[in-house]
């Protein structure tokens, strides 16, 4: 632990976003996968509706810093890929 108050400050800090970091981008994964599963499951509607939803929230992890932004247009590609290959 450090010993001067702005390095145990940054310390403090670095733990909260970290946690939320992690957080969202569990939240990211798991949004992913519904769509993952409903496209492998063939059920267009489904798929449809969570398409949005999926790209919505690659664009704000996107831009809170957690992906690279050319690894969000990367992942939105892949998926609208597939949402085609179900329609």
């Amino acid at each position: 632990m450090p010993n001067i108050k702005s390095a145990k400050k940054r310390v403090l800090v670095t733990e909260k976003k970290t946690a939320q970091n992690k957080a969202l981008k569990s939240a990211l994964k798991t949004q992913i996968k519904k769509f993952l599963a409903a496209v492998g499951a063939g059920d267009k509607e489904l798929a449809q509706k969570l398409y949005p939803e999926t790209v919505s929230a690659i664009d704000s992890a996107a831009a809170k810093g957690l992906l690279h932004k050319n690894n969000a247009a990367n992942k939105k590609a892949k998926l609208a890929k597939k949402l085609a290959a179900v329609a």
